[in-house]
């Protein structure tokens, strides 16, 4: 009958896999520290300003939505815990070097014109954080009740919805301003336990490239900076958005546009062409 010897270890051999052993968790440790140093994250984060496309790539408003490179920069996010490092800032270098390419060979652009519509509310995080989730949900509700029909009477269509946001685009700009106007309007009256939410809204007209119900590429990150231009609860639309307007509708809706001016301690608004300029909707 057989019967299998146990094998044996030799003794050399085995401190020698021990010490490999903790030598890479040497080499593992000291780059996970390496990862997560501010100067390094900095560093790359910087040298991301001289590759091609936004560098601002990677933020809340350039991965939200399905399709295209955004849907693999979110994953990348998700996958990095949303925390920053330098693994996570050279995937969306290289992400923002992508979608840049897209642009160029025209895969980023669509053939049909729309106008796009972001809106947020101000402060909303903040609030949220001290208001707890009931009222937040309550809050919630009575805002997508208010700026939603608008959107729909007006032949928009809402894209995607972000927790104290949303993303609408329209066929036809005169349409779209009104739209967002008449929301604005509505939401004065949403109150949650003395809250008043304050929204702001970015417009602009291009031609981005429809996706799996979404709509990415350069004009979409356009109207995503136009929004953030709106501050504390400014209408901000493109000169693109302008020029598309008929001549009637800011006089029918008793606003006028004045170009808005960046403050010169503001930072710049990464993605936005320098030959777009940015105009603030004031009642005339």
């Amino acid at each position: 009958m057989f019967i299998p010897l146990e094998p044996t270890v030799d003794a050399d051999s085995a401190e020698s896999g021990a010490r490999n052993g903790r030598r890479r968790v040497q080499i593992s440790s000291k780059l996970q520290a390496a990862n997560r140093r501010a100067d390094v994250i900095g560093a790359l984060r910087k040298a991301r300003q001289q590759l091609p496309g936004d560098p601002s790539f990677g933020d809340p408003l350039s991965v939200s939505g399905p399709g295209g490179a955004r849907a693999v920069a979110r994953v990348a996010d998700r996958i990095a815990g949303g925390a920053p490092t330098a693994a996570r800032e050279i995937g969306f270098g290289a992400l923002q070097v992508w979608q840049a390419a897209l642009e160029r060979v025209g895969r980023g652009r669509g053939t049909e014109e729309v106008t796009i519509v972001f809106t947020d509310l101000v402060g909303f995080s903040s609030w949220a954080l001290a208001a707890g989730d009931e009222r937040t949900l309550d809050l919630l509700r009575k805002v997508a009740k208010a700026i939603e029909p608008p959107i729909a009477e007006r032949g928009g269509q809402v894209v995607k919805r972000m927790g104290d946001g949303l993303m609408a685009v329209f066929s036809s700009p005169d349409r779209a301003v009104r739209a967002a106007l008449a929301a604005r309007r509505n939401l004065e009256d949403v109150e949650v336990q003395g809250y008043k939410p304050r929204m702001r809204v970015g417009l602009h007209t291009g031609s981005p490239r429809e996706i799996g119900g979404d709509w990415l590429g350069v004009d979409v990150n356009i109207a995503a900076r136009m929004m953030e231009a709106g501050g504390n609860g400014n209408t901000m639309i493109s000169s693109t958005t302008m020029a598309a307007l008929r001549p009637e509708t800011l006089t029918d809706l008793g606003v006028t546009a004045k170009l808005y001016r960046r403050n010169f301690w503001a930072a710049p608004l990464n993605g936005v062409p320098e030959d777009v300029k940015i105009f603030k909707l004031t009642p005339a």
